[in-house]
């Protein structure tokens, strides 16, 4: 029982430190909530296309262009997940607090990143 009790007060405390102020309409929490997993799926497939260029495409890119591919798009997956979190825990904070939502700073990091490994699969096919 106190280790309930120890564990529910700790949570408490967390939460509070974390987010702060008042619980929001469920609605917007789970908005917040599928937005940030539709990110880490978009991180995920970056993940994967990491994967896919580096074992597919042995005989169409040199290595040295290949490892570069890859390496943009891991960096690119990690950055979004990590992003995508930071994202998650700002639209939280906004919400508990009534301020309006922070802009997303990971849409352009996405885009830039994702044009540029374009760029390099153009250059090198």
């Amino acid at each position: 029982m106190n280790t309930r009790h120890a564990l529910r007060s700790l949570r408490e405390r967390t939460h509070t430190r974390l987010l702060g102020g008042d619980e929001p309409d469920p609605r917007f929490t789970l908005a917040n909530e599928r937005t940030y997993l539709a990110w880490i799926r978009t991180s995920l497939a970056l993940l994967g296309g990491a994967i896919a260029v580096e074992a597919f495409t042995q005989q169409t890119f040199s290595p040295e262009a290949r490892r570069l591919m890859v390496d943009c798009l891991l960096i690119l997956a990690g950055l979004l997940s990590l992003g995508s979190a930071l994202r998650w825990l700002n639209v939280e904070r906004a919400l508990r607090h009534r301020r309006p939502l922070p802009l997303a700073r990971i849409i352009p990091l996405l885009s830039l990143g994702c044009a540029g490994t374009a760029l390099l699969l153009t250059w090198y096919l």
